[in-house]
């Protein structure tokens, strides 16, 4: 693969598994700190993410073998080049066609280029997401940029016996420049739909729509796949340190990893629920509580009965295989319609129950107290 492209996708590839394993967390926190979760701030948040990773990648990727002549062969390639604008010099003498085209395909002309344009996110997400002035900004591309040529010149801080890149001065000024170009544009990140302004205070209640709702569902989700992925890492790594076999995590009577994974449902749909007010992972990382429907703290084996008739019913079934995958199917596309279509946004597990899911913060002083005892009255819906 190409040596420009290879940190590109280890950095998409990297990015997109921590985007899915900090998603819940970052659900949860935006709902207590922003109050709700803007998909737009979302969608920049994990591209922050797959940038820091990028520019990290293209640092220090591909990572050369040591061998016995490893500096020998870099001495001349590695170092330092310290005169300011040796790039206008490296231009003339690389340039071979005229006209525009030639420039473009000039290497001197795209490795300034490339240098400039890998900084020109940082400068915008630091001044749209991190509210900071465009002088903070190019200050804080000209530290990173430092950083990144320090790491070169030492060879990845001595880890390496020798530098295998160039410190150059002119890609510390090509960084800073595209750190300044893009706290410039920075008002352009404005545009990103899902942003709105929030109307109100993070602890004034929210509406209970249909996509916090399925986003709780979500984040149950991926939770649970979450959990499973820990419980199989785990697993594996105990039985390959004392010398046993790669567990494949199937279904299979006996297999480890498959019944230690049982775990994380347990946990997660059983056990969860029926601790505090109640709900589960992803109905509170969306701040949504279940209650009776004269706004009462439901006891505990309704909360547990909610569980299992929802979302951890689905999942249980599902993964039970044979025909109750099958029902499995039915049971989450008629929950999944009574979410969508029903004017209280509730699925089987909230019908049979008799509960209702409502917003945690209109309970203070409404039917629940915040630790989740009973109080007579209603809930305002």
């Amino acid at each position: 693969m190409n040596v420009r492209i290879l940190p590109g996708v280890v950095a998409i590839g990297v990015g997109a598994v921590l985007v899915v394993a900090a998603f819940v967390p970052f659900v949860a926190r935006s709902y207590r700190r922003r109050g709700e979760l803007g998909p737009g701030h979302a969608l920049l948040a994990a591209t922050t993410l797959v940038y820091a990773l990028g520019v990290v990648a293209y640092t220090l990727l591909p990572l050369p073998d040591v061998d016995p002549g490893f500096c020998t062969s870099r001495i001349a390639a590695a170092g330092a080049q310290l005169h300011p604008l040796q790039f206008l010099t490296d231009i003339r003498t690389d340039q071979v066609r005229t006209g525009v085209r030639g420039l473009l395909g000039n290497p001197a002309v795209q490795q300034v280029g490339f240098n400039v344009a890998l900084f020109v996110p940082l400068g915008a997400l630091l001044r749209h997401l991190g509210r900071r002035s465009v002088v903070v900004a190019t200050l804080v591309g000209f530290a990173i940029s430092l950083f990144i040529e320090l790491t070169q010149l030492t060879g990845n801080w001595f880890l390496y016996p020798c530098p295998y890149r160039l410190f150059d001065v002119d890609d510390l000024i090509a960084n800073t420049a595209g750190a300044l170009v893009g706290a410039l544009v920075a008002p352009v990140l404005q545009r990103v739909p899902g942003q709105r302004g929030v109307a109100a205070a993070p602890g004034a209640p929210r509406p209970v729509t249909t996509g916090r709702r399925l986003l709780g569902v979500l984040c149950d989700l991926l939770g649970l796949w979450l959990a499973a992925l820990l419980v199989a890492v785990l697993v594996n790594a105990l039985s390959l340190a004392v010398g046993g076999d790669f567990v494949s995590g199937t279904r299979k009577a006996g297999d480890p990893a498959a019944g230690v994974a049982w775990l994380g449902w347990l946990a997660l749909f059983v056990a969860l629920p029926m601790l505090g007010p109640g709900g589960t992972l992803g109905q509170r990382a969306v701040l949504l509580q279940p209650v009776l429907l004269d706004g009462v703290r439901p006891a505990r084996t309704r909360l547990l009965l909610r569980s299992l008739a929802g979302t951890g019913g689905f999942l249980l079934l599902q993964n039970a295989g044979g025909g109750l995958a099958a029902i499995a199917v039915l049971w989450g596309l008629v929950s999944l319609v009574g979410i969508v279509r029903s004017r209280e946004h509730r699925g089987l597990g909230g019908r049979w129950t008799g509960t209702v899911l409502v917003d945690r913060r209109s309970l203070v002083g409404h039917g629940v107290r915040a630790d989740g005892d009973r109080v007579p009255g209603r809930v305002r819906r």
